[in-house]
């Protein structure tokens, strides 16, 4: 999916209904369904120790996307209080990830690894892209992660339908949004 096709997260920019392009599922019990996910970027840099090229990963960085081609909510439902519970879900990625970018970081750390190929090019080719293939499989074990915390919010909440409970998690993403 193209970087234009995703909203990025920010204190300043809120969802709106109209991100929400995807068809309504008729089969789902949810009445909105935000597709929520992380970017990220690297930088691969290697070393020769001998004759061998070892790959080293710096830089991770994380961005969380909301994908308005892939959300939907079921118009007929379209209240400003569900609205801000779907918010709060971009939230909820946003608040987790500080952490989640710590644990990456812990697993490439002041680590080397081997490279593939014949010649120095084809090594640095292959370590770009195995680099990407260990990023995109730690990136993927926190997105499970994160579709916990998700069902998790969502029963804490009941969707949003449990205002006690749904005000305490705005307070905190709105503690979020106030943040430096």
């Amino acid at each position: 999916m193209s970087k234009s096709n995703t909203i990025s997260w920010s204190k300043e920019r809120l969802l709106n209904w109209s991100d929400f392009q995807a068809e309504s599922n008729p089969a789902s019990y949810e009445d909105a369904h935000s597709v929520i996910k992380f970017h990220y970027t690297w930088t691969v840099s290697s070393d020769s120790i001998g004759s061998q090229i070892r790959f080293f990963i710096e830089n991770i960085d994380l961005t969380v996307e909301f994908h308005p081609l892939l959300s939907w909510v079921r118009l007929s439902h379209a209240t400003s209080d569900l609205l801000k519970h779907e918010q709060g879900h971009f939230d909820l990625a946003q608040l987790l990830k500080p952490e989640i970018v710590k644990q990456i970081h812990s697993v490439f750390e002041g680590r080397k690894f081997p490279t593939r190929g014949q010649h120095p090019e084809q090594q640095k080719q292959f370590a770009r892209e195995d680099s990407g293939l260990m990023i995109a499989n730690e990136v993927e074990k926190w997105e499970k992660y994160l579709c916990e915390k998700r069902e998790e919010y969502d029963q804490l909440t009941d969707f949003g339908q449990i205002s006690a409970k749904q005000q305490e998690h705005n307070e905190q993403f709105k503690k979020l949004r106030d943040s430096n």
